[in-house]
Formats: structure tokens, C-alpha cells, sequence
């Protein structure tokens, strides 16, 4: 009786053990796989980023980051490693499916990570203002929709 009583953990330990040596494999084990993966063309190679990925192009300053640098998490690679599989699966599934957007807004949790990293890049800075709006609010030109060639398509 014990035996058929463990029998539905030791399954679920079983599909999570296979799912993360296949994990590990697909962001460490093909040769470049993971540095693919965190490039700004990687992530504009999707048709429904391809406008962000232009203004990022166009950008200035901020065109000599990755996207990951801004919209994951950097404070630890952990933290980093779990929010890219956590976005990137979403991210895959709503695309597979149909489900995306052709304009693309950022989520809460995501501008969450944008403010954290625009504090963690500028903390100089960030050590004389107010830290309680979005950085996004004042410097306007350097959001996707407010730089480069989709600045200039949307102004009259």
C-alpha cells in the first residue's frame, strides 16, 4: 500500500529532474545557445519586436546594451537565469500561439525590472533625486516609443 502512495512523488521527482538536465542542456550545452540568447538580435528577430529593436538600434547611448541588460533582472544570476526561463517560455508559447500583441506593453513585474536596472546603472545619479517615479516618466527618449525611427513615425 505504501509502495502505490509514493508513487505519483517519485513521477513528479522523475519529470523534474529530466526537465532540468534538459534545461541545463538547451541554455548551456549547444555551442552558443545562451550567448544567442541574450543578444538584441535574438530578441528582435521576432516580426512583433522588430519596431522596438530599431528604436533600441537608433538609441545612442543606451544601443551599446543588450535587451536582457534593461528587462531581466541583474543582481544576481540566479534571479537572471529563472526570469529569462520564466519570460522566455511565456514569451515562446504566446508567440507559437498567436497570442502576442502587435504592441507590445510592458508588464508591471517588467517595468519593475527596467526601474531596478536604471537605478543599478545610474545609482550615481540616483543617490541625489527622488526615486519614487519611473525613471521612463521624465527621460521619455529613451523608451522604445520615444527614440529613434519611432520617434520620428509618431510625431505629426
Amino acid at each position: 500500500m505504501s509502495g502505490s502512495a509514493g508513487r505519483p512523488i517519485l513521477v513528479l521527482v522523475i519529470i523534474l529532474a529530466v526537465a532540468g538536465i534538459f534545461g541545463m542542456f538547451l541554455a548551456f550545452g549547444p555551442p552558443g545557445l545562451y550567448a544567442k540568447t541574450e543578444s538584441p538580435e535574438f530578441c528582435g528577430s521576432c516580426h512583433v519586436m522588430e519596431t522596438e529593436y530599431e528604436s533600441w538600434f537608433h538609441s545612442g547611448a543606451h544601443a551599446q546594451i543588450k535587451c536582457v541588460d534593461c528587462h531581466l533582472p541583474n543582481d544576481t544570476k540566479a534571479r537572471h537565469l529563472t526570469w529569462k526561463a520564466i519570460d522566455g517560455a511565456k514569451d515562446f508559447l504566446a508567440f507559437h500561439t498567436g497570442r502576442v500583441s502587435d504592441t507590445i506593453k510592458i508588464s508591471d513585474r517588467g517595468a519593475g525590472f527596467v526601474q531596478e536596472n536604471c537605478q543599478r546603472c545610474h545609482q550615481e545619479i540616483m543617490a541625489r533625486i527622488s526615486e519614487e517615479r519611473r525613471c521612463w516618466e521624465c527621460h521619455r527618449k529613451v523608451t522604445h516609443r520615444g527614440t529613434g525611427v519611432i520617434l520620428t513615425w509618431t510625431q505629426d
